[in-house]
């Protein structure tokens, strides 16, 4: 970015004496002074609105979420071709020659410029764009969102500008510039050709595994916190519907008041109702709901789902309304298919809402898979438990609120399902090897989206993975692009799963014995270390080309 700002924002409206005797027919006038602001400020209008509706409206046409940045790509080779070309640059400007000529030249205010970097300048956003996503995927995007995203470009576009006046002020004080003004219009032409080339194949990322991360750790104290996940998750999303959950706290002993149960909404589709109706909670006063959000490959849902499972069949003729709201972590889960057979391997027969577009989850302000809302008989939220445990605690309640609700019930015995929820810190956390989650690999260059070629460090440290071989990274998963491609993971569990998909058979190695796990299909989980006694090791596996890797789960 910073060579493609530095010739066309500020080398090109660089003003100096060509000497006794020029005129202004000598070449190519310079640009006008204002240029430099205006390229950043197309590129801060270009990055914001792309950031803030891009994904809605790609979401609403169906069309692929790259595709904006590809137009980019595609325009800044046209704008580079058009400073090296003059005569391809004029027939560019043939439709807007209603317009005064001076503002389609290179003497124009270059604000064209910063609209295409502004577009293939999103993915560089990084962590803060995690609100942002979330609030557009689920149409909720409001003033706190816009003013987080145009902050970010406006403190992006701040050293942009600094750097553009700079390169400006370098260019007019060195002789060396003076009388070629045509030659850093072409040089600007390449540069824009080399910024599309090398977007194109991902050059930016390699420069970027190339060089030393000097932010890294300031980037990990700011974001891996309870307060930075609070103000880029859900937290702010607060309305008139949810206002009062807060008054409840999370896993109490004791039943609480935390105000009428929000809405289910957005819902894309039902499961286990009757003709696929959906359902209102407003028609289930006098039964007591139980609304449990889940993800079918979540390992944390999977170890929560068999008491969820367990409760409903114990106490439905009691009163017990359960509600799934399968809430998607990953792609593929949004695939109603894909959760109908997560469903039905689970055991579940109640009622599952799809809310693919994440509107009951925030309607919630929930955060957490699993999390359970107990609302009693009159709609009100009378506990809310995030993650796996609390069971015992969760069941007493339902029956209390059964016998409020009818005092004459007669409740079965309670179930009796192991809980098997770890201990907080005994196991590896879950693995995520997709680009956008990654957060414990123990290789020594950054990691980032592309294709590359890993070694395996001479030293793993613990609960971290490694690569070795030729992997394609995506935001979500990985994928070999030839043969000999192995993962090698550090662990603490009694159970470690993958998340996997594509066609064809993985070799495992779990601390020296060997097996094989035949992947097939859309993604879902497959076992690698059958549960057992809690233990330490190392997992080596060799994933064939034709199958993605997403993530690692324990128990």
């Amino acid at each position: 970015m910073l060579p493609v700002i530095f010739l066309t924002g500020g080398a090109q409206s660089a003003r100096f004496d060509k000497g006794d005797g020029a005129s202004a027919d000598d070449g190519p006038l310079p640009a006008r002074r204002s240029r430099p602001y205006l390229v950043i400020l197309g590129l801060v209008v270009s990055f914001t609105l792309v950031t803030l509706v891009g994904s809605l409206i790609l979401g609403l046409l169906n069309l692929p979420q790259d595709i904006i940045r590809w137009v980019g790509i595609a325009v800044l080779v046209v704008i580079g071709v058009g400073l090296l070309i003059p005569r391809f640059e004029q027939i560019l400007e043939k439709p807007f020659q209603w317009l005064p000529r001076r503002e389609v030249q290179n003497r124009g205010s270059g604000f064209g410029v910063g609209l295409a970097l502004g577009a293939v300048f999103v993915p560089c956003a990084g962590p803060v764009l995690a609100a942002i996503i979330v609030a557009g995927a689920t149409g909720r995007i409001g003033a706190d969102t816009v003013l987080l995203t145009a902050s970010f470009a406006i403190g992006v576009a701040i050293p942009l500008l600094v750097f553009a006046l700079a390169g400006r002020g370098l260019v007019e004080r060195i002789r060396a510039f003076r009388k070629r003004e045509r030659g850093l219009r072409i040089a600007a032409g390449v540069a824009m050709l080399a910024l599309a080339v090398g977007l194109v194949f991902n050059v930016p990322q390699a420069l970027q595994r190339l060089l030393p991360d000097y932010t890294a750790q300031l980037q990990r104290d700011l974001t891996d916190n309870e307060q930075a996940a609070e103000a880029l998750g859900l937290g702010g999303l607060v309305n008139d519907e949810n206002r009062d959950l807060d008054k409840c706290t999370n896993g109490a002993d004791e039943l609480e008041s935390c105000g009428t149960a929000p809405s289910i909404k957005g819902i894309e589709k039902w499961l286990n109702t009757p003709g696929g109706e959906g359902i209102d909670l407003a028609e289930l006063r006098g039964e007591v709901v139980l609304i449990d959000f889940w993800a079918y490959s979540c390992i944390n849902c999977q170890r929560s789902i068999p008491h969820v499972v367990a409760w409903d069949e114990a106490y439905r003729d009691a009163g017990l309304q359960v509600i799934g709201i399968h809430s998607p972590e990953y792609a593929f889960e949004k695939d109603a298919a894909n959760v109908e057979a997560g469903a039905r391997d689970f055991g579940i027969t109640y009622p599952v809402a799809l809310d693919n577009n994440l509107s009951t989850w925030t309607n919630y302000r929930n955060r957490y898979w699993p999390a359970h809302y107990l609302i009693d008989a009159s709609g009100t939220v009378r506990h809310i438990s995030f993650g796996e445990g609390n069971y015992a605690a969760t069941e007493k309640m339902i029956r209390e609120l059964l016998e409020d609700a009818d005092p004459g019930v007669s409740l079965p015995a309670a179930t009796d399902v192991d809980d098997t929820t770890p201990d907080v810190g005994s196991t590896t956390p879950e693995t995520f090897l997709g680009s956008s989650k990654d957060r414990n690999f123990a290789g020594p260059d950054a990691y980032g989206q592309g294709e590359d070629t890993f070694a395996f460090p001479a030293d793993q440290a613990p609960d971290t993975f490694a690569l070795d071989g030729g992997w394609k990274v995506q935001t979500q998963f990985v994928t070999p692009t030839g043969d000999e491609a192995r993962v090698r993971l550090t662990y603490r569990a009694s159970e470690v799963r993958i998340v996997a998909a594509g066609e064809g058979t993985i070799t495992a190695d779990v601390d020296g014995e060997t097996s094989t796990i035949d992947v097939g299909g859309t993604p879902r989980s497959y076992a690698v270390l059958e549960p057992g006694d809690a233990r330490e090791g190392v997992i080596t596996l060799e994933v064939p080309a034709g199958v993605e890797v997403y993530s690692f789960t324990f128990g």
